[in-house]
């Protein structure tokens, strides 16, 4: 396996440099950023860019409106500024007149200027049935959309949506050309044409992607043309394992996340960066919107233990968060310690609320509710394989204080089906942030959004939540709307209808020559400002 990868890492090389001699631009290896994927990409189109796997080879390709730097601020891309009025219902985009989509031989000119009418197309497209785009979705607060001219691109909301501004800065809501969707088809995703840092080399099945750098790029650093790279390899060897070797060997220029296989090897007990590789690399670390929890649901029969609040709130007061994370993650992400949503949206200002271990509260609340007169009644944890270790340790903790748990083990997919029809009593569930506001995480225990037809997992209907739901879709101010965020996540913590288990991190390992790759919350890759000591940029 490992000559496998290096002699595809190789063969991309080879490419790029015969690639390089063909198009008159001399680069050394040291122009090449080159990772691997191990989970696939199935497709280049944006409207697709549902996996991270495709968000992050979409995102070196196509640009949307506006984008995301490192704060999760939304910053100008395409739209050089915009208005909001009409009480947050229409917004007004200025478009750049500097922005031209990749070259291709379906342009009449082999590339052409991006127009409002590009945005039109590309936004009807996302939410036509025929498409069935999975982020069809982030269209439905869109009552009408439309270009005044060139320049000047208006959507107009059904209500005000205060997070939209955000949502637009998804790989879904990227501009796309008409004219080689139409002529490509169903292939565009094979033979992409955006206007991004990036434009579209080769692609070999499960082989290797190569992207090449767009020399017609609208965004400069310093007075230079972006990006400094010259070009962007990906390669796509499942084992884990095996890539982890080739990043050490100094074959991989990037390694995202932290796999069972090598954690105890690069990462110390306390998640540092293991000193005998300080040397040649080094660990970029920081919050991830991503919520880890295990979640409770609210349709059960009356008479089942799981529909008595204090049984609960019991399992919440249970097993220690803090210790769990040091035994079994090496401190990777943060204890939910303070309700549902994550670190990365948190200020110091925010209230604080949720659980700590407190074991003898525990089972006076289990006492309180009856639950050792039924005889310690079982209640079964549906999980999936990469988080046996978690509930089995949770398993151990809430047997101590009395509790009868059994841990059902079954495919992610199986998982996923069984959590979307109901027919599961308790699971374990992740919520990674489709755009960066609280809302996104709160929409989970909206009672119009139950599953299947939405996020709602646990199916909580309650009228308090939902009042403050709709109350704060309507508010402009970002204060008022964080406030009543933090009660609805507070009554939700206090209903206990799940179990927040701990805040992910994103974890980037990186050689110490590399140069401008920063962390995102969103683990949004993007390579427009990286360079490589030694490289031509």
């Amino acid at each position: 396996m490992i000559y496998r990868i290096t002699a595809i890492i190789a063969m991309c090389t080879g490419l790029l440099l015969t690639s390089c001699k063909s198009e008159s631009a001399k680069y050394s290896e040291a122009d090449v950023f080159r990772y691997n994927e191990s989970a696939g990409i199935t497709s280049l189109d944006p409207a697709f860019a549902r996996s991270q796997s495709n968000i992050w080879a979409v995102n070196q390709l196509f640009n949307g409106l506006v984008q995301l730097d490192s704060a999760l601020n939304v910053l100008p891309a395409i739209a050089k500024s915009w208005s909001i009025t009409d009480h947050g219902t229409t917004y007004r985009f200025t478009l750049r007149d500097d922005v031209y989509f990749h070259y291709s031989h379906h342009f009449e000119d082999s590339t052409r200027r991006v127009v409002a009418d590009d945005f039109v197309y590309s936004f009807v497209r996302l939410k036509s049935e025929e498409l069935a785009s999975p982020g069809a979705w982030t269209m439905n607060a869109v009552d009408t959309l439309y270009a005044v001219s060139d320049s000047v691109f208006v959507i107009e909301l059904k209500n005000a949506f205060p997070p939209f501004l955000g949502l637009l800065t998804m790989q879904y809501c990227s501009v796309v050309p008409r004219e080689v969707v139409e002529a490509e088809g169903s292939q565009f995703g094979r033979k992409p044409v955006g206007t991004g840092p990036f434009y579209y080399k080769v692609w070999y099945e499960n082989e290797k992607l190569v992207l090449r750098k767009n020399p017609l790029y609208f965004e400069f650093d310093n007075g230079e043309r972006l990006p400094h790279l010259e070009s962007v390899a990906i390669t796509f060897v499942p084992d884990k394992q095996t890539a982890f070797l080739e990043f050490i060997k100094g074959n991989l220029d990037f390694l995202s996340g932290i796999d069972a296989s090598y954690k105890d090897e690069l990462l110390t007990p306390t998640g540092a960066l293991n000193p005998k590789y300080e040397k040649d690399f080094r660990l970029l670390r920081q919050p991830y919107l991503n919520s880890e929890y295990l979640g409770f649901n609210q349709t059960l029969p009356s008479d089942h233990p799981l529909m008595n609040v204090k049984i609960r709130q019991a399992i919440n007061l249970g097993f220690n968060r803090v210790e769990m994370m040091r035994y079994l993650r090496n401190n990777i992400g943060t204890p939910a310690l303070n309700g549902f949503i994550p670190k990365g949206l948190r200020q110091p200002k925010d209230p604080e609320y949720g659980y700590e271990y407190n074991p003898k509260r525990a089972e006076e609340l289990l006492r309180e509710a009856g639950y050792f007169e039924a005889g310690a009644p079982e209640i079964t944890l549906s999980t999936n394989n990469s988080y046996v270790d978690l509930c089995e340790y949770i398993q151990g903790q809430l047997k101590q204080i009395g509790m009868n748990i059994r841990v059902d083990v079954v495919p992610p997919s199986t998982l996923r089906q069984m959590m979307s029809s109901g027919k599961v009593e308790w699971f374990r569930g992740s919520w990674i942030a489709d755009y960066p506001d609280q809302e996104n995480y709160m929409a989970l225990f909206y009672s119009e959004n139950h599953a299947p037809n939405g996020p709602n997992y646990t199916r909580t209907t309650d009228d308090y939540l939902d009042s403050l739901y709709l109350k704060a879709r309507s508010i402009v101010s970002d204060s008022a709307r964080r406030s009543l965020y933090f009660e609805m996540d507070r009554h939700v913590m206090n209903r206990a209808v799940i179990v927040p288990l701990y805040y992910d991190e994103v974890l980037r390992f990186i050689p110490n020559g590399l140069i401008g790759l920063e962390g995102n919350p969103m683990n949004l890759l993007t390579l427009k400002r990286v360079r490589k000591e030694g490289g031509g940029s």
